[in-house]
């Protein structure tokens, strides 16, 4: 009797820290998806307010040399910076998450967490009194720095779940992102709308002390509810073994081969390296879209930040219908063609983007963009944790995860320049072309 009081006690123990995980990544995703609708409009800000002195002006100068022989208008140039912006957060990100989770192995994850929520609140305040464009990439370098926060979430749920309940306590990250997205760049167009008309002086401020509100609020939740998922007599001895690990997350040769994993059989390394290209392949594709489509509604056809709120909006309401409705019930022998599907939509949702001229085709290739990442995302992750030994489930998920971020630091940079240069129309119909090829590569993956 007394044993079945304490596994009573631990499971709601352990149910509380999920949803603490849960209420902190929602408020963490909600100040971080305000900036994507005010982006376009706060470039052309420090491009106006640089007078010609500062680190904006220097970079242009650069720019504008090599800008004549592509015959590229000078409206494009915020988007080259918005993607070199972009690429500097995530590969930071890409960077940082293996070593703050090798610190977490060894002095626990909740003080960690609390170092990296620090750190993000301080980029909110630098970005609030950034009054020129340096001070306000410094911000973005110091949010970057510390998003090991994400790592760490699905580090502890790992802590204090069976692999059984896991899959459970993972969807809800699944849904605190697609509420993120849906009401966090709602909340920045909003502000984007009130500050309409008297853009002087810093008027992104409100925003920006905005996202800062909700980050002290995330680390205050934190820091009063949060127990510590990982105790002192399972944490790693050394700090040696860990960071040689986290360096195996960072070598994107190991990372292609999966070589920090062990036990495997032959067919299966092959099954995750081909999983692990298919995904890296599609997400630097999918990931440079993503992030310069408030660039293309906002140059050429004229989208307010309101307007891209709304687009948002329906992006992550149709995401979270599909996947808390429809994806997440998918029979475990159609998850493999349920991904395939998913790749070979997210072409002609390309192609309608890339040849708009309006916004009915415009709004039809953003449904399509929504409906397939509802559906690949979630269904490669789920390939991906049936394959190997229980023990390296770890391993394989967060290789997979760094080979994700990785794609997102080279993405938009990339697309970017191809926007920049030749125009959003060649950009998205050779990015279409090239997701040809994930799709046929999964198709001939044996999965398990």
């Amino acid at each position: 009797m007394k044993l079945e009081k304490n596994t009573s006690d631990e499971n709601a123990d352990n149910t509380k820290v999920v949803r603490v995980v849960f209420v902190s990544l929602l408020l963490d995703l909600l100040a971080f998806t305000m900036i994507l609708p005010l982006l376009p409009a706060l470039l052309d800000h420090y491009e106006q307010q640089d007078n010609k002195q500062g680190l904006y002006s220097t970079i242009l100068s650069y720019i504008q040399r090599i800008q004549v022989y592509f015959d590229v208008p000078a409206r494009f140039n915020s988007v080259l910076f918005g993607g070199f912006l972009g690429s500097m957060y995530s590969f930071l990100q890409f960077v940082s998450s293996p070593i703050v989770g090798a610190l977490s192995d060894v002095y626990g994850r909740k003080p960690l967490m609390l170092l990296c929520l620090v750190g993000i609140a301080a980029s909110y305040l630098l970005w609030a009194v950034s009054h020129n464009f340096a001070l306000f990439v410094f911000a973005r370098f110091v949010g970057g720095l510390s998003k090991g926060n994400v790592s760490l979430s699905m580090a502890i749920i790992s802590d204090v779940t069976s692999p059984k309940s896991r899959g459970k306590a993972m969807a809800l990250v699944g849904i605190a992102f697609s509420v993120g997205f849906v009401v966090g760049p709602m909340i920045g167009a909003t502000f984007s709308c009130l500050s309409s008309g008297h853009r002087e002086g810093q008027w992104y401020a409100i925003p920006a002390l905005f996202a800062l509100f909700l980050a002290l609020s995330d680390l205050l939740y934190v820091w009063f509810n949060l127990s510590e998922s990982l105790p002192p007599k399972y944490r790693a001895k050394t700090l040696v073994s860990g960071m040689s690990e986290a360096l195996a997350y960072i070598n994107p040769l190991d990372l292609f081969q999966f070589n920090g994993v062990s036990g495997l059989s032959s067919a299966e390394l092959q099954s995750l390296r081909k999983l692990g290209r298919t995904y890296f392949l599609y997400l630097f594709v999918y990931s440079g879209l993503e992030f310069t489509l408030t660039f293309l509604t906002h140059h050429l056809l004229g989208f307010t930040s309101m307007q891209q709120g709304w687009m948002f909006l329906g992006i992550g309401l149709t995401m979270a219908t599909l996947q808390g409705g429809w994806v997440r019930k998918i029979p475990a022998h159609k998850t493999k063609s349920i991904a395939e599907l998913g790749l070979w939509l997210v072409i002609p949702s390309f192609i309608c983007i890339g040849i708009a001229k309006g916004t009915l085709m415009l709004y039809f290739g953003v449904f399509l963009f929504a409906v397939s990442t509802a559906m690949v995302v979630t269904c490669m992750m789920t390939l991906v944790t049936r394959i190997g030994p229980e023990s390296q489930k770890g391993s394989i998920t967060g290789i997979f995860r760094s080979l994700g971020a990785l794609a997102r630091a080279c993405g938009p940079v990339v697309t970017s320049i191809a926007f920049w240069s030749v125009g959003s129309t060649v950009t998205y119909l050779t990015g279409a072309l090239a997701l040809i090829l994930p799709p046929l590569i999964l198709r001939y993956t044996h999965t398990s």
